[in-house]
């Protein structure tokens, strides 16, 4: 379908005046009414030609929002109508990602940009005097990453990116976003696709969503991509539906009962024949000369478009040169997101303080004078450490250059000499800790000063530890902010991360800016955390050096709480993502009695897991091999099957390479299974699994 069938009749509707039927016949007025919509809505966000004025617009929502109150029964899911927003959620469900959401390594140069193109080149065996590679560029928006999910080309879920495996369950907020088509405008849609992409807001409609906080005496947004991201996690889809949020493809996850197109420049232009909107500023280009240009000429042109961006993404154009070029950790091998240079400002540093962190590092941070930077206020920038300070010669009373790029902490990047004043001040480290008094030490080999006071005597630890306790990817307890977690510490109610599980309603009701209801919140957050697994149980007692890879790791090798307690320092360097620096902050965290004694009071709260034993978390029947789900399974969903196989050690992946070692198809299995087929990967339905897992 090409554009101007889109314009004229989307989703198979008719789409001009001679098709407009009697308004006594309702119901194929509805059908129309709705086409009509769709149509408008497609020429304004898609193709930015809008076709009628607004209140014409508004008129026939009206007339489709009166005939569907006098006939409910033709009320359905993609219908423009509900997109007005539903009563508050208490929470966000969690979306398992059927692919990965991944990242993308960043580069900030020219010089990384042609590092790019050369390890492209010589991965794909193409020299630069015999062919270059064809890269497909598109902007680098500065809004909220999701995945639109359509099923027979109905939209029926969205998802944050979260941590890339796992996101939040957005759906109900994205429906009340116009510019997302709650149907594919295709003949023939595919059985199920994830669109991916970015939801922001354009600059105008930030300004005039400012003056109206402000008329109403709330709080200001910082920067557009703050005020998308807050759109879209509102708990009650009303407020969302009242933001003005924008929507640009630009990538596909998951894709089933149609054939992946063969270049990602040919995938947008799907998305675009789909009603799906698709960014104008994108192109083809060749090799890395034609990489810069491109960045050129976005450059000089970024301050007058319409919505922030911060810097532009090339990616490989050949589906075929991305699977054989792959993925390195969780990033893409075959694309890459070059930066525009961080923006900076000149301001005065008032004072240098020190923060704790949670493993008791101080952290020397300077304080200025207001400056508004890379989209923000800045008043705060980090120092890094004693040494920097010194290396950077930065002083109090200082004019300083700061840097912000992005979402990255503010940086002091050097002192301005002409205009240091006589009365600067150098920084000296304090020599005990300005929260709990404890003295402050810096080991020979280390560049990081730490509080002697460890989390017992150092609230500001103590409050760290908490904060991470209870994060996203530890414990992941809804409602337990910092400044929730700041109040129980100084009020002497929480002490450990055993002491959240003893909370009362009465406590935290108690506590400023908390009532009935949200502390009925948080107690259900906490009972919900104690269902967690093994992986996320490590991460969050926050072992120093301990990630949450290296935590997942461990868990997997040793299968048990027990058994990683009881593990020696060779045992423990036997796991892929630990060195001897990491053994030996493990050993030493296990040796604490306190440490001991807050997991077994955790244990004794009803935190739990299901554990493995040793031999079996080590000799699991399918360790070692990978299996890419595709198609519909006659009674196991895909998270059903997927933890089926990851339970009995096996790794599930979201496409099929080389690598794969089985195919589990079901119905209307599309390009995976194809590609399987072509590779000669073993390929196996439901009946084939549960065979497998039966014999495991």
């Amino acid at each position: 379908m090409m554009a101007a069938d889109l314009l004229s009749a989307p989703n198979g509707g008719p789409g001009n005046a001679a098709s407009v039927p009697d308004p006594a016949d309702w119901q194929a007025r509805a059908v129309w009414l709705r086409a009509e919509l769709d149509r408008h809505n497609i020429a304004y966000y898609v193709f930015d030609r809008p076709t009628i004025p607004d209140a014409e617009y508004d008129k026939l929502f009206g007339e489709l929002q009166a005939l569907e109150a006098a006939h409910p029964e033709l009320i359905c899911a993609d219908s423009p109508t509900q997109r007005v927003g539903a009563a508050p959620l208490g929470q966000f469900p969690q979306v398992t990602h059927s692919v990965l959401m991944l990242s993308l390594n960043n580069g900030f140069n020219e010089t990384d940009v042609i590092a790019f193109d050369r390890r492209a080149r010589e991965a794909l065996a193409k020299s630069h005097s015999q062919q270059e590679i064809e890269y497909a560029t598109e902007l680098k928006f500065d809004g909220l990453a999701i995945n639109l999910r359509y099923e027979h080309g109905v939209f029926t879920q969205a998802a944050t990116r979260g941590d890339g495996a796992t996101g939040e369950d957005v759906t109900e907020n994205v429906r009340t976003v116009r510019a997302i088509p709650l149907r594919l405008g295709t003949g023939a849609p595919p059985a199920l696709i994830d669109i991916r992409g970015e939801v922001l807001m354009y600059k105008t409609d930030f300004a005039r969503l400012n003056a109206r906080q402000r008329a109403a005496g709330l709080k200001e947004f910082a920067n557009p991509r703050n005020a998308a991201a807050g759109s879209l996690r509102q708990l009650d889809s009303r407020i969302t539906a009242r933001r003005a949020l924008r929507f640009f493809a630009y990538g596909i996850g998951a894709l089933e009962g149609a054939a992946l197109p063969s270049t990602h420049s040919a995938l947008l232009d799907w998305y675009c024949s789909m009603g799906v909107p698709v960014c104008i500023e994108r192109t083809t280009c060749v090799g890395a000369d034609g990489l810069l240009e491109y960045f050129h000429n976005i450059g000089q042109k970024r301050a007058q478009l319409p919505y922030d961006i911060d810097g532009v993404v090339y990616k490989v154009n050949a589906v075929a040169e991305q699977q054989k070029l792959g993925y390195v950790s969780r990033a893409p091998r075959f694309a890459l997101a070059h930066k525009f240079p961080a923006e900076e400002a000149l301001t005065v540093v008032q004072e240098i303080e020190v923060q704790v962190g949670r493993t008791g590092a101080i952290t020397p941070v300077a304080r200025l004078a207001p400056v508004f930077v890379g989209g923000v206020t800045v008043t705060n920038a980090t120092l890094h450490n004693e040494d920097e300070v010194n290396r950077k010669d930065i002083r109090i009373g200082d004019t300083v250059i700061v840097r912000r790029a992005g979402d990255v902490i503010p940086e002091v990047v050097a002192y301005v000499p002409e205009q240091r004043p006589q009365h600067a001040r150098r920084f000296v480290m304090p020599g005990k800790c300005p929260v709990c008094g404890s003295p402050i030490v810096r080991l020979e080999d280390e560049a990081i000063a730490r509080c002697s006071g460890g989390w017992i005597k150092c609230a500001a630890q103590r409050k760290g530890g908490l904060q991470h306790f209870v994060s996203r990817r530890a414990m992941d307890v809804e409602g337990l902010g910092e400044q929730l977690i700041d109040q129980l510490v100084d009020r002497q109610i929480v002490t450990t991360a055993a002491d959240l599980y003893k909370l009362g309603l009465a406590a935290l009701a108690a506590l400023d800016r908390m009532a009935d209801k949200s502390a009925r919140n948080v107690l259900d957050a906490l009972e919900k955390s104690k269902s967690t697994t093994l992986a996320r149980f490590v991460y969050a007692l926050g072992i120093r050096h301990v990630g949450e890879a290296t935590a997942k790791a461990l868990a997997s090798h040793f299968g048990t709480l027990d058994a990683l307690l009881q593990a020696s320092k060779a045992q423990l360097l036997e796991v892929a993502d630990v060195g001897p620096v990491v053994a030996d902050s493990i050993i030493e965290f296990f040796a604490d009695p306190l440490n001991i004694e807050l997991m077994a009071q955790l244990r004794a709260a009803g935190v739990h897991w299901k554990e493995n034993s040793t031999a079996e978390a080590r000799h699991r029947p399918l360790l070692g091999q990978t299996f890419v789900l595709t198609g519909s399974m006659p009674t196991l969903t895909r998270d059903v099957a997927a933890a089926m196989i990851e339970a009995a050690g096996g790794k599930v992946a979201g496409s099929v390479s080389k690598k794969t070692s089985v195919v589990v198809a079901g119905a209307e299995a599309g390009s995976k299974l194809a590609k399987a087929q072509e590779l000669g990967i073993t390929i196996i339905d439901e009946a084939g699994l549960l065979d497998l897992l039966q014999q495991s």
